[in-house]
């Protein structure tokens, strides 16, 4: 039979103060700026017509079972569809042509989401 095995030798009370530590960390507050530069990437990003998708923009940060989840809404919603869904992937139009999708979103927000990891690692490192 193989296996593995280690052993720790030693005190773990660094570890178990870090531990600790991170477990009061306010991750919510850490991420709210990020959350709101998010906002205003894709407000700046969104192709304006009328303007209300570009301004309909907003964030929600929900905190369950341990994991913060920040969820980016747009409420612009024409015909039960959401129009920034539309703009993205591509929709069809009331006289059975097609507009193309544009990626918009993934661009806007890939330095966002750069600037949460570089974040949560310093929150990390540093405590």
């Amino acid at each position: 039979m193989s296996g593995v095995s280690f052993s720790i030798g030693g005190s773990t009370r660094n570890l178990e103060a870090y531990l600790r530590n991170m477990k009061k960390v306010d991750f919510s507050a850490k991420l709210r700026p990020l959350a709101q530069q998010g906002v205003n990437a894709l407000s700046a990003a969104t192709p304006v017509e009328t303007g209300l998708a570009a301004h309909s923009w907003d964030y929600e940060i929900v905190e369950e079972r341990g994991r913060v989840t920040i969820w980016w809404t747009n409420n612009d919603i024409e015909n039960g569809y959401p129009v920034v869904i539309g703009i993205q992937y591509g929709h069809g139009t009331g006289t059975g042509g097609y507009v193309q999708g544009r990626d918009f979103i993934n661009p806007a927000m890939r330095p966002i989401f750069d600037a949460m990891a570089r974040e949560m690692e310093r929150v990390v490192r540093n405590g």
